[in-house]
């Protein structure tokens, strides 16, 4: 199951951009091919299991141009899309147990969905009302994190505190390509790999790091520096939702057993921009962007569903009013938040109040009163 280095099909070393030389289960078109590594893996998967990894996907998507159009519209100071990148994030999801726990960066919308989050959750700390908007140990993921990659050594951390508290509950960290140029990133692997900590890696190569190709910051497929931290590591389609599913049974399932942790490079892109304050026309061309279209997660994953009889015409009519639904009570969330006073800013910053924070306050509330002055 360790990743290797040379394609054996063509014993030379892969590209970083190489999107065909990855596990898979279903191709483009949706149609089912066999993959032996990933197989037995999702061979209990039931119709209602299916229905639900499709929903979450959809409400995903709805969620993200919701996202964005409320950006646009001046309610969102920024938001980062996710549009491309639902099979990986939902599916892998759907594989977490409940006391496992997410460390997400900022594009993870639909890890948090597929967690339970409310839809007030996705906006309230886009929108500044909030430091973080959901309950963390009730969805189980923990703040979201801007600082590119930090979130690898809070999960790496949190694992080796759940090693020694003898638990079987795992740490996720997601981040993308770029973040793997980090110095948090591999000094995290490290740590994880040197204490065996239950620790998966999850790797969204969306193809580009704001600007920057993948190809400038990784000569070679990514999951192959994994193993050169002794952590196997299993290279997938993140456009296909069942490869998705099931290479993160496979890493969470190594990690539980205190085999130590796991890393899953999942190839995809981000068909948006890296965030709303950016302009991808400037650094790619549209046929590029056409290309990964055709690979369309949603698409594939509907295809295979309706081929297999599990999902028809009226099902997936369902599932788009739900995704209204769902949108809606985005937007109303985000609209009808009410602005807290300012100084609640120094709020919960520690368990207890104390005179140095007090004194900060005060001043903060009387610079505020200058202004009506």
């Amino acid at each position: 199951m360790t990743y290797t280095h040379a394609s054996p099909e063509h014993g030379a070393p892969e590209r970083a951009d190489d999107v065909d030389d990855v596990a898979r289960i279903l191709q483009p078109d949706g149609t089912r091919v066999s993959d032996p590594a990933l197989d037995r893996w999702i061979s209990d998967l039931p119709p209602h299991e299916l229905r639900a990894l499709h929903r979450d996907m959809v409400l995903t998507r709805r969620l993200d141009t919701e996202g964005v159009a409320l950006q646009r519209q001046g309610q969102l100071a920024l938001w980062a899309p996710c549009r491309g990148q639902e099979a990986v994030q939902v599916a892998t999801a759907h594989a977490l147990a409940a006391g496992d726990l997410v460390f997400p960066s900022y594009r993870e919308h639909g890890v948090l969905l597929a967690r339970g989050a409310r839809p007030a959750d996705f906006v309230l700390a886009w929108r500044g009302e909030e430091h973080s908007a959901y309950d963390h140990a009730a969805l189980g993921v923990a703040p979201v994190q801007i600082i590119i990659g930090a979130q690898a050594l809070h999960a790496t951390g949190w694992a080796m505190g759940a090693q020694r508290d003898r638990s079987t509950d795992v740490a996720v960290a997601y981040f993308g390509d770029g973040a793997t140029s980090q110095g948090d990133v591999n000094e995290a692997m490290v740590f994880a790999s040197s204490f065996r900590a239950p620790v998966v890696f999850v790797c969204s190569n969306n193809q580009w790091a704001i600007s920057e190709p993948v190809t400038v910051q990784a000569r070679h497929p990514i999951a192959g520096r994994a193993p050169g931290f002794g952590i196997p590591s299993m290279r997938v389609d993140g456009n296909d939702a069942l490869a998705c599913l099931a290479a993160m049974r496979w890493a969470l399932d190594h990690a539980r057993r205190g085999e130590g942790p796991a890393f899953i490079e999942a190839v995809t892109y981000r068909l948006g921009p890296h965030t709303t304050s950016d302009d991808p026309t400037r650094y790619r061309d549209a046929d590029e962007v056409e290309r990964w279209s055709r690979r369309d997660p949603l698409a594939r994953l509907e295809a295979y569903l309706r081929d297999a009889g599990v999902l028809d015409d009226s099902g997936l009519a369902e599932v788009a009013r739900a995704a209204d639904a769902f949108a809606a009570e985005v937007r109303a969330a985000c609209i009808g938040a009410v602005t807290r006073d300012p100084a609640s800013v120094f709020d919960h910053v520690y368990a207890e109040p104390h005179a140095p924070l007090e004194r900060q306050r005060a001043e903060y509330v009387d610079y505020l009163d200058g202004f009506s002055r």
